[in-house]
Protein backbone atom coordinates (compact mmCIF):
# COMPACT_ATOMS: atom_id res chain seq x y z
CA UNK A 1 0.00 0.00 0.00
CA UNK A 2 1.62 3.53 -1.08
CA UNK A 3 1.29 6.36 1.45
CA UNK A 4 0.72 9.47 -0.10
CA UNK A 5 3.69 12.64 0.81
CA UNK A 6 1.75 15.35 1.84
CA UNK A 7 4.61 18.40 2.08
CA UNK A 8 4.37 20.77 5.52
CA UNK A 9 3.76 24.01 4.64
CA UNK A 10 6.14 24.87 7.81
CA UNK A 11 9.26 22.62 6.73
CA UNK A 12 8.17 23.93 3.35
CA UNK A 13 8.63 27.54 4.35
CA UNK A 14 11.99 26.67 6.69
CA UNK A 15 13.53 25.64 3.37
CA UNK A 16 12.82 28.46 1.65
CA UNK A 17 13.60 30.88 4.23
CA UNK A 18 16.79 28.87 4.92
CA UNK A 19 17.70 29.05 1.57
CA UNK A 20 17.85 32.75 0.85
CA UNK A 21 19.30 33.62 4.35
CA UNK A 22 22.03 31.46 2.69
CA UNK A 23 22.01 33.13 -0.21
CA UNK A 24 22.58 36.51 0.94
CA UNK A 25 24.87 35.50 3.61
CA UNK A 26 27.14 34.31 0.83
CA UNK A 27 26.69 37.04 -1.34
CA UNK A 28 27.89 39.29 1.62
CA UNK A 29 31.06 37.03 2.23
CA UNK A 30 31.89 37.13 -1.69
CA UNK A 31 31.69 41.27 -1.51
CA UNK A 32 33.86 41.20 1.40
CA UNK A 33 36.40 39.69 -0.10
CA UNK A 34 36.03 36.12 0.34
CA UNK A 35 36.22 33.90 -3.21
CA UNK A 36 35.35 30.54 -3.82
CA UNK A 37 34.45 27.86 -1.05
CA UNK A 38 35.11 30.13 1.54
CA UNK A 39 32.16 32.26 0.48
CA UNK A 40 29.93 29.70 0.76
CA UNK A 41 31.64 28.19 4.11
CA UNK A 42 30.49 31.35 5.99
CA UNK A 43 26.53 31.12 5.74
CA UNK A 44 27.09 27.00 7.02
CA UNK A 45 29.16 28.43 9.76
CA UNK A 46 26.45 31.64 10.83
CA UNK A 47 23.06 28.92 10.57
CA UNK A 48 25.36 25.93 12.30
CA UNK A 49 26.12 28.89 15.30
CA UNK A 50 22.16 30.05 15.50
CA UNK A 51 21.33 25.62 15.80
CA UNK A 52 23.96 24.81 18.14
CA UNK A 53 23.08 28.09 20.42
CA UNK A 54 19.13 27.10 20.37
CA UNK A 55 19.55 23.71 21.24
CA UNK A 56 21.64 24.34 24.21
CA UNK A 57 19.03 27.04 25.49
CA UNK A 58 16.89 24.37 25.46
CA UNK A 59 18.70 21.71 27.23
CA UNK A 60 19.51 24.23 29.68
CA UNK A 61 15.69 25.29 30.07
CA UNK A 62 14.74 21.23 30.67
CA UNK A 63 18.00 20.70 33.36
CA UNK A 64 16.59 24.31 35.21
CA UNK A 65 19.83 25.97 34.61
CA UNK A 66 20.51 30.02 33.44
CA UNK A 67 21.15 30.04 30.01
CA UNK A 68 22.19 33.17 29.60
CA UNK A 69 25.44 32.82 27.53
CA UNK A 70 23.64 30.57 25.12
CA UNK A 71 21.31 32.97 24.59
CA UNK A 72 24.10 35.50 24.28
CA UNK A 73 25.35 33.36 20.87
CA UNK A 74 21.99 33.26 19.60
CA UNK A 75 21.79 36.35 19.76
CA UNK A 76 25.20 37.03 17.66
CA UNK A 77 24.11 34.67 15.08
CA UNK A 78 20.81 35.75 15.05
CA UNK A 79 22.54 39.42 14.46
CA UNK A 80 24.61 37.89 11.82
CA UNK A 81 22.02 36.19 9.57
CA UNK A 82 19.52 39.27 9.74
CA UNK A 83 22.48 42.13 8.71
CA UNK A 84 23.21 39.96 5.71
CA UNK A 85 19.69 40.16 4.89
CA UNK A 86 19.18 43.50 5.53
CA UNK A 87 22.26 44.54 3.98
CA UNK A 88 21.29 42.74 0.33
CA UNK A 89 17.73 44.61 0.37
CA UNK A 90 20.07 47.80 -1.80
CA UNK A 91 21.09 49.63 1.59
CA UNK A 92 24.79 48.37 1.07
CA UNK A 93 26.42 48.82 -2.44
CA UNK A 94 27.98 45.08 -2.47
CA UNK A 95 30.70 46.91 -4.92
CA UNK A 96 32.68 49.10 -2.14
CA UNK A 97 31.75 46.94 1.12
CA UNK A 98 32.94 49.19 3.70
CA UNK A 99 36.38 48.28 6.04
CA UNK A 100 34.82 47.66 8.97
CA UNK A 101 32.51 45.18 7.26
CA UNK A 102 35.05 43.30 5.65
CA UNK A 103 36.76 43.21 9.20
CA UNK A 104 33.59 41.78 10.29
CA UNK A 105 33.36 39.16 7.69
CA UNK A 106 37.26 38.24 8.10
CA UNK A 107 36.95 37.75 12.36
CA UNK A 108 33.33 35.67 12.09
CA UNK A 109 35.21 32.39 12.07
CA UNK A 110 37.93 33.11 15.06
CA UNK A 111 34.23 34.30 16.59
CA UNK A 112 32.48 31.39 15.88
CA UNK A 113 33.94 29.05 17.00
CA UNK A 114 34.80 30.58 20.39
CA UNK A 115 31.25 30.01 20.70
CA UNK A 116 30.84 27.01 19.07
CA UNK A 117 33.41 25.54 21.99
CA UNK A 118 31.74 27.50 25.02
CA UNK A 119 28.44 26.05 23.66
CA UNK A 120 29.50 22.55 23.22
CA UNK A 121 32.11 23.01 27.05
CA UNK A 122 30.33 24.51 29.30
CA UNK A 123 29.65 22.37 32.01
CA UNK A 124 26.30 21.79 33.60
CA UNK A 125 26.03 21.36 36.88
CA UNK A 126 23.26 18.96 38.62
CA UNK A 127 21.32 20.85 40.74
CA UNK A 128 22.79 20.69 44.18
CA UNK A 129 20.74 18.12 46.90
CA UNK A 130 20.47 19.83 50.03
CA UNK A 131 20.62 17.39 52.68
CA UNK A 132 17.48 17.50 54.86
CA UNK A 133 18.67 18.57 58.46
CA UNK A 134 18.50 16.02 61.37
CA UNK A 135 15.27 15.94 62.77
CA UNK A 136 15.47 16.86 67.12
CA UNK A 137 14.38 14.40 68.93
CA UNK A 138 11.76 14.34 70.76
CA UNK A 139 11.30 15.51 73.88
CA UNK A 140 8.95 14.16 76.99
CA UNK A 141 7.23 16.41 78.86
CA UNK A 142 8.26 17.41 82.11
CA UNK A 143 5.93 16.16 84.40
CA UNK A 144 5.89 12.65 82.10
CA UNK A 145 9.70 12.57 82.82
CA UNK A 146 8.89 13.35 86.75
CA UNK A 147 6.32 10.05 86.19
CA UNK A 148 8.94 7.55 84.74
CA UNK A 149 10.99 8.58 87.50
CA UNK A 150 8.60 8.05 90.31
CA UNK A 151 7.41 4.71 88.44
CA UNK A 152 11.24 3.09 88.53
CA UNK A 153 11.94 1.09 91.35
CA UNK A 154 14.32 2.06 93.78
CA UNK A 155 17.92 0.10 93.68
CA UNK A 156 18.60 -1.66 96.49
CA UNK A 157 20.82 -0.82 98.76
CA UNK A 158 23.97 -2.27 98.62
CA UNK A 159 25.64 -4.24 101.34
CA UNK A 160 28.66 -3.25 102.81
CA UNK A 161 31.49 -5.63 102.16
CA UNK A 162 31.37 -8.27 105.36
CA UNK A 163 35.19 -8.66 106.91
CA UNK A 164 35.99 -12.13 107.40
CA UNK A 165 34.94 -13.03 110.89
CA UNK A 166 37.99 -12.40 113.45
CA UNK A 167 37.96 -13.96 116.85
CA UNK A 168 38.23 -10.82 119.53
CA UNK A 169 41.95 -10.12 120.16
CA UNK A 170 43.74 -10.58 123.19
CA UNK A 171 44.09 -7.61 125.92
CA UNK A 172 47.98 -7.15 124.74
CA UNK A 173 48.18 -8.11 120.96
CA UNK A 174 48.36 -5.52 118.50
CA UNK A 175 45.47 -3.64 116.72
CA UNK A 176 45.63 -4.87 113.32
CA UNK A 177 44.03 -2.61 110.74
CA UNK A 178 41.01 -3.87 108.92
CA UNK A 179 42.31 -3.27 105.66
CA UNK A 180 45.26 -5.69 106.40
CA UNK A 181 43.25 -8.30 107.78
CA UNK A 182 40.86 -8.83 105.16
CA UNK A 183 44.30 -9.17 102.70
CA UNK A 184 45.52 -11.83 104.95
CA UNK A 185 42.56 -13.09 104.75
CA UNK A 186 42.74 -13.44 100.67
CA UNK A 187 45.87 -14.55 100.98
CA UNK A 188 44.34 -17.41 103.10
CA UNK A 189 41.69 -18.49 100.76
CA UNK A 190 44.05 -17.96 97.68
CA UNK A 191 46.48 -20.59 99.57
CA UNK A 192 43.46 -23.11 100.47
CA UNK A 193 42.63 -23.07 97.14
CA UNK A 194 45.24 -23.83 95.25
CA UNK A 195 47.13 -26.41 97.71
CA UNK A 196 43.71 -27.73 99.23
CA UNK A 197 45.51 -27.34 102.50
CA UNK A 198 44.60 -23.94 105.27
CA UNK A 199 47.72 -21.93 105.34
CA UNK A 200 49.51 -22.04 108.36
CA UNK A 201 50.90 -19.21 110.97
CA UNK A 202 54.61 -19.11 109.61
CA UNK A 203 53.77 -19.33 105.78
CA UNK A 204 50.93 -16.58 106.41
CA UNK A 205 53.44 -14.09 108.31
CA UNK A 206 56.35 -15.32 105.43
CA UNK A 207 53.77 -14.38 102.63
CA UNK A 208 52.87 -11.38 104.78
CA UNK A 209 56.26 -10.14 105.85
CA UNK A 210 55.19 -8.67 108.96
CA UNK A 211 56.87 -9.00 112.85
CA UNK A 212 55.73 -11.98 114.42
CA UNK A 213 53.43 -9.97 117.10
CA UNK A 214 51.22 -8.92 114.34
CA UNK A 215 51.41 -12.06 112.06
CA UNK A 216 50.23 -14.05 115.65
CA UNK A 217 47.46 -11.08 116.11
CA UNK A 218 46.26 -11.72 112.52
CA UNK A 219 46.41 -15.56 112.61
CA UNK A 220 44.35 -15.35 115.91
CA UNK A 221 41.71 -13.59 115.02
CA UNK A 222 41.78 -15.52 111.38
CA UNK A 223 41.93 -18.76 113.59
CA UNK A 224 44.79 -20.02 111.94
CA UNK A 225 46.53 -23.26 113.69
Amino acid sequence: MSRKIRPDAVLVQAVIAGALSFAHLHDIAAAAGQDGWKAWAYPISVDLLLVAAWHRIRTLRADHHAARAAWSWFGTALIASLGANIATAGLLDLNAVPIWLRILVAGWPALAFLGGTLLVHSPTEAPGIVPDAPQPAEELPTQEVELQRDDEPEPAPTAAPELPSASPPAADAPAVPPALLAHAQKIADTHEATTGDPIDRDALRARLGLPAPMADAIATQLQLA
